[in-house]
Protein backbone atom coordinates (compact mmCIF):
# COMPACT_ATOMS: atom_id res chain seq x y z
CA UNK A 1 0.00 0.00 0.00
CA UNK A 2 2.67 2.34 0.74
CA UNK A 3 4.54 1.85 -2.75
CA UNK A 4 1.56 3.64 -3.93
CA UNK A 5 1.22 6.12 -1.65
CA UNK A 6 5.16 7.25 -2.66
CA UNK A 7 4.63 7.03 -5.69
CA UNK A 8 1.47 9.37 -6.06
CA UNK A 9 3.43 11.69 -3.64
CA UNK A 10 6.51 11.85 -6.11
CA UNK A 11 4.01 12.48 -9.18
CA UNK A 12 3.00 15.71 -7.29
CA UNK A 13 6.19 16.89 -6.47
CA UNK A 14 7.34 16.26 -10.30
CA UNK A 15 4.26 18.14 -11.44
CA UNK A 16 5.06 21.40 -8.47
CA UNK A 17 8.33 21.46 -9.89
CA UNK A 18 7.21 21.87 -13.45
CA UNK A 19 4.71 24.58 -12.47
CA UNK A 20 7.71 26.57 -10.55
CA UNK A 21 9.54 26.44 -13.68
CA UNK A 22 7.09 27.31 -16.22
CA UNK A 23 5.51 30.06 -13.82
CA UNK A 24 9.44 31.04 -14.31
CA UNK A 25 8.96 31.55 -17.82
CA UNK A 26 5.44 33.35 -17.56
CA UNK A 27 7.55 35.78 -15.08
CA UNK A 28 9.96 36.44 -17.74
CA UNK A 29 7.73 36.82 -21.02
CA UNK A 30 8.51 40.45 -21.98
CA UNK A 31 12.36 39.94 -20.40
CA UNK A 32 14.42 40.66 -23.53
CA UNK A 33 16.28 37.68 -25.00
CA UNK A 34 15.08 35.22 -22.06
CA UNK A 35 15.35 31.36 -23.04
CA UNK A 36 12.70 29.73 -21.58
CA UNK A 37 13.41 26.80 -19.56
CA UNK A 38 11.82 22.84 -19.98
CA UNK A 39 11.65 20.38 -17.12
CA UNK A 40 11.99 16.50 -17.93
CA UNK A 41 10.96 14.33 -16.11
CA UNK A 42 12.27 10.66 -15.49
CA UNK A 43 10.71 7.64 -14.28
CA UNK A 44 12.82 6.47 -10.92
CA UNK A 45 14.18 2.66 -11.69
CA UNK A 46 11.91 -0.22 -12.19
CA UNK A 47 11.49 -2.78 -9.10
CA UNK A 48 11.14 -6.57 -9.57
CA UNK A 49 8.57 -7.66 -7.42
CA UNK A 50 8.78 -11.69 -6.16
CA UNK A 51 6.70 -13.71 -4.26
CA UNK A 52 8.09 -16.20 -1.49
CA UNK A 53 6.68 -19.38 -0.77
CA UNK A 54 7.39 -22.23 0.31
CA UNK A 55 7.51 -25.72 -1.95
CA UNK A 56 7.88 -29.11 -1.60
CA UNK A 57 11.02 -30.96 -3.29
CA UNK A 58 9.85 -33.08 -5.65
CA UNK A 59 12.16 -36.14 -5.13
CA UNK A 60 11.50 -36.02 -1.06
CA UNK A 61 8.22 -35.93 -0.24
CA UNK A 62 7.30 -33.72 3.17
CA UNK A 63 10.52 -31.57 2.90
CA UNK A 64 9.65 -27.65 1.85
CA UNK A 65 12.36 -25.06 0.60
CA UNK A 66 11.91 -21.33 0.25
CA UNK A 67 11.47 -20.45 -3.29
CA UNK A 68 11.09 -17.58 -5.08
CA UNK A 69 8.23 -16.49 -8.07
CA UNK A 70 8.45 -13.34 -10.00
CA UNK A 71 5.50 -11.32 -10.28
CA UNK A 72 6.73 -8.49 -12.38
CA UNK A 73 7.99 -5.24 -12.28
CA UNK A 74 6.85 -1.85 -10.49
CA UNK A 75 7.16 1.54 -11.15
CA UNK A 76 7.89 3.78 -8.41
CA UNK A 77 7.19 7.32 -9.75
CA UNK A 78 8.65 9.95 -11.49
CA UNK A 79 10.95 13.22 -11.08
CA UNK A 80 12.43 16.22 -12.58
CA UNK A 81 15.80 15.40 -13.66
CA UNK A 82 16.90 18.95 -14.98
CA UNK A 83 15.70 21.95 -16.66
CA UNK A 84 17.17 22.41 -19.76
CA UNK A 85 17.05 26.30 -21.44
CA UNK A 86 15.19 26.63 -24.84
CA UNK A 87 17.81 28.22 -27.46
CA UNK A 88 15.21 29.21 -30.31
CA UNK A 89 15.73 32.46 -31.98
CA UNK A 90 13.19 35.46 -30.44
CA UNK A 91 11.31 37.93 -32.54
CA UNK A 92 12.74 41.34 -32.88
CA UNK A 93 11.15 44.42 -31.18
CA UNK A 94 12.30 47.57 -32.66
CA UNK A 95 12.54 50.20 -29.91
CA UNK A 96 14.72 52.97 -31.38
CA UNK A 97 17.20 53.26 -28.32
CA UNK A 98 20.95 53.08 -29.75
CA UNK A 99 22.03 50.90 -26.90
CA UNK A 100 19.79 48.52 -27.51
CA UNK A 101 20.98 45.37 -29.85
CA UNK A 102 19.54 42.31 -30.78
CA UNK A 103 21.27 39.30 -32.23
CA UNK A 104 20.17 37.24 -34.64
CA UNK A 105 20.96 33.85 -35.63
CA UNK A 106 21.33 32.12 -38.83
CA UNK A 107 23.02 28.74 -39.82
CA UNK A 108 25.50 27.20 -37.57
CA UNK A 109 28.18 24.84 -38.00
CA UNK A 110 26.73 22.70 -35.14
CA UNK A 111 23.24 21.36 -34.34
CA UNK A 112 23.09 22.76 -31.09
CA UNK A 113 25.24 25.49 -31.71
CA UNK A 114 24.37 29.09 -30.42
CA UNK A 115 25.60 32.94 -30.27
CA UNK A 116 25.93 35.59 -27.11
CA UNK A 117 26.96 39.09 -26.06
CA UNK A 118 29.94 38.48 -23.80
CA UNK A 119 29.97 40.23 -20.13
CA UNK A 120 31.70 40.52 -17.06
CA UNK A 121 29.98 40.43 -14.07
CA UNK A 122 31.07 42.54 -11.06
CA UNK A 123 33.35 39.28 -10.07
CA UNK A 124 35.08 39.84 -12.74
CA UNK A 125 34.03 36.25 -14.36
CA UNK A 126 33.03 36.05 -18.19
CA UNK A 127 29.47 35.62 -18.48
CA UNK A 128 27.10 35.17 -21.67
CA UNK A 129 23.77 37.07 -22.46
CA UNK A 130 20.99 37.17 -25.15
CA UNK A 131 19.80 40.01 -23.47
CA UNK A 132 21.25 43.26 -25.81
CA UNK A 133 19.07 45.89 -23.47
CA UNK A 134 22.13 47.72 -22.73
CA UNK A 135 22.92 51.43 -21.53
CA UNK A 136 26.19 53.44 -20.89
CA UNK A 137 27.30 54.12 -17.51
CA UNK A 138 29.50 57.53 -16.20
CA UNK A 139 32.36 56.61 -17.43
CA UNK A 140 31.23 55.86 -20.77
CA UNK A 141 31.25 52.31 -20.93
CA UNK A 142 28.46 49.82 -22.71
CA UNK A 143 27.02 47.86 -19.49
CA UNK A 144 23.98 45.57 -19.16
CA UNK A 145 21.40 47.14 -16.67
CA UNK A 146 23.01 45.25 -13.75
CA UNK A 147 26.10 47.37 -14.53
CA UNK A 148 28.50 44.14 -15.68
CA UNK A 149 30.61 45.36 -18.91
CA UNK A 150 29.77 44.30 -22.71
CA UNK A 151 32.79 43.20 -23.74
CA UNK A 152 34.78 43.38 -27.38
CA UNK A 153 37.04 40.61 -29.50
CA UNK A 154 39.82 41.32 -26.60
CA UNK A 155 37.63 41.01 -23.69
CA UNK A 156 38.10 44.66 -22.57
CA UNK A 157 34.76 46.82 -21.53
CA UNK A 158 33.59 48.76 -24.33
CA UNK A 159 34.21 52.38 -23.96
CA UNK A 160 31.45 54.52 -26.41
CA UNK A 161 31.52 58.08 -24.39
CA UNK A 162 27.85 58.54 -24.79
CA UNK A 163 25.33 57.44 -26.86
CA UNK A 164 26.49 58.81 -30.10
CA UNK A 165 27.53 55.36 -31.27
CA UNK A 166 26.57 53.43 -34.05
CA UNK A 167 26.57 48.93 -34.77
CA UNK A 168 26.56 47.68 -37.62
CA UNK A 169 25.12 43.99 -39.17
CA UNK A 170 28.79 42.46 -38.36
CA UNK A 171 29.20 43.66 -34.73
CA UNK A 172 31.31 46.33 -35.14
CA UNK A 173 31.11 49.20 -32.57
CA UNK A 174 31.45 52.87 -34.69
CA UNK A 175 33.03 55.62 -31.73
CA UNK A 176 34.67 59.22 -33.81
CA UNK A 177 36.14 57.16 -36.44
CA UNK A 178 37.05 54.01 -34.38
CA UNK A 179 35.67 50.65 -34.92
CA UNK A 180 35.37 47.86 -32.05
CA UNK A 181 34.59 44.80 -32.40
CA UNK A 182 31.67 43.26 -30.01
CA UNK A 183 32.85 40.42 -28.22
CA UNK A 184 30.40 37.63 -30.04
CA UNK A 185 30.84 34.31 -28.33
CA UNK A 186 29.95 31.07 -30.34
CA UNK A 187 28.81 28.01 -28.04
CA UNK A 188 28.94 24.71 -30.42
CA UNK A 189 26.24 23.28 -27.91
CA UNK A 190 24.95 25.39 -25.91
CA UNK A 191 23.24 22.37 -23.75
CA UNK A 192 26.64 23.27 -22.24
CA UNK A 193 25.42 26.62 -20.56
CA UNK A 194 23.96 26.92 -17.24
CA UNK A 195 21.97 29.60 -16.20
CA UNK A 196 23.55 31.99 -13.83
CA UNK A 197 21.29 34.42 -13.00
CA UNK A 198 20.21 37.82 -14.31
CA UNK A 199 19.64 36.78 -17.93
CA UNK A 200 23.27 35.41 -17.82
CA UNK A 201 24.75 31.90 -18.94
CA UNK A 202 27.96 30.32 -17.43
CA UNK A 203 30.04 27.30 -18.92
CA UNK A 204 29.27 24.22 -16.63
CA UNK A 205 32.41 22.30 -15.45
CA UNK A 206 32.88 20.08 -18.39
CA UNK A 207 31.64 22.17 -21.10
CA UNK A 208 33.23 22.65 -24.42
CA UNK A 209 34.93 26.18 -24.04
CA UNK A 210 33.36 29.08 -26.44
CA UNK A 211 35.71 30.78 -29.31
CA UNK A 212 35.12 33.55 -30.59
CA UNK A 213 32.31 34.23 -33.08
CA UNK A 214 34.18 36.45 -35.68
CA UNK A 215 34.95 34.10 -38.95
CA UNK A 216 33.96 31.52 -37.75
CA UNK A 217 33.70 28.73 -40.60
CA UNK A 218 29.48 27.79 -41.41
CA UNK A 219 28.19 30.45 -38.78
CA UNK A 220 26.07 33.53 -40.04
CA UNK A 221 24.82 35.57 -37.65
CA UNK A 222 24.10 39.00 -37.49
CA UNK A 223 23.81 42.15 -35.21
CA UNK A 224 20.35 44.72 -35.08
CA UNK A 225 21.09 47.64 -33.30
CA UNK A 226 17.92 49.78 -31.82
CA UNK A 227 15.71 46.38 -31.51
CA UNK A 228 15.73 43.74 -28.89
CA UNK A 229 15.53 40.19 -28.87
CA UNK A 230 11.85 39.14 -27.31
CA UNK A 231 11.63 36.42 -25.17
CA UNK A 232 10.93 32.76 -26.73
CA UNK A 233 8.01 32.00 -24.04
CA UNK A 234 5.11 30.40 -25.95
CA UNK A 235 2.73 31.95 -23.24
CA UNK A 236 -0.16 30.61 -24.75
CA UNK A 237 1.55 27.13 -24.87
CA UNK A 238 3.01 27.53 -21.31
CA UNK A 239 -0.88 28.01 -19.81
CA UNK A 240 -2.32 25.32 -21.61
CA UNK A 241 1.23 22.91 -19.78
CA UNK A 242 0.53 24.92 -16.51
CA UNK A 243 -3.19 23.40 -16.27
CA UNK A 244 -2.14 19.79 -17.70
CA UNK A 245 0.50 19.89 -14.93
CA UNK A 246 -1.92 21.11 -12.25
CA UNK A 247 -4.63 18.54 -13.54
CA UNK A 248 -2.14 15.91 -12.99
CA UNK A 249 -1.47 17.29 -9.51
CA UNK A 250 -4.64 16.96 -8.60
CA UNK A 251 -5.16 13.57 -9.88
CA UNK A 252 -1.77 12.58 -8.09
CA UNK A 253 -3.79 14.39 -4.64
CA UNK A 254 -6.63 12.71 -4.90
CA UNK A 255 -4.66 9.24 -4.96
CA UNK A 256 -2.70 10.36 -1.61
CA UNK A 257 -6.02 11.48 0.03
CA UNK A 258 -7.22 7.57 -1.05
CA UNK A 259 -4.43 6.19 0.80
CA UNK A 260 -4.60 8.32 3.43
CA UNK A 261 -8.04 6.98 4.26
CA UNK A 262 -7.23 3.29 3.43
CA UNK A 263 -4.29 3.99 6.26
CA UNK A 264 -6.74 5.65 8.91
CA UNK A 265 -9.35 2.72 8.34
CA UNK A 266 -6.65 0.28 8.73
CA UNK A 267 -5.15 1.49 12.05
CA UNK A 268 -8.15 3.02 13.75
CA UNK A 269 -11.47 0.81 12.49
CA UNK A 270 -9.94 -2.62 11.35
CA UNK A 271 -7.18 -3.21 14.00
CA UNK A 272 -9.73 -1.77 17.05
CA UNK A 273 -10.19 -4.92 19.58
CA UNK A 274 -13.47 -6.41 20.05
Amino acid sequence: MLRGFYTATNGMMAQQRSLEVMSNNMTNAQTPGYKQDTATLRAFPELLIQRMENRELPTTEGTKIPTMTELGAINTGVYVQETIPDFVQGTLKETGVSTDMALVQGTTPDENGSIFFTVQNGDGDIRYTRNGNFTVDGEGNLTTNNGYYVLDEAGNPINTNGLDFTVSTDGMVQVAGEEIPLGIAYSANANDLVKNGQDLFELAEDGQALVNAGGLAGLQYSIQQNHLENSNVDTQQTMTDMMQAYRSFEANQKVVQQYDRSLDKAVNEIARLG
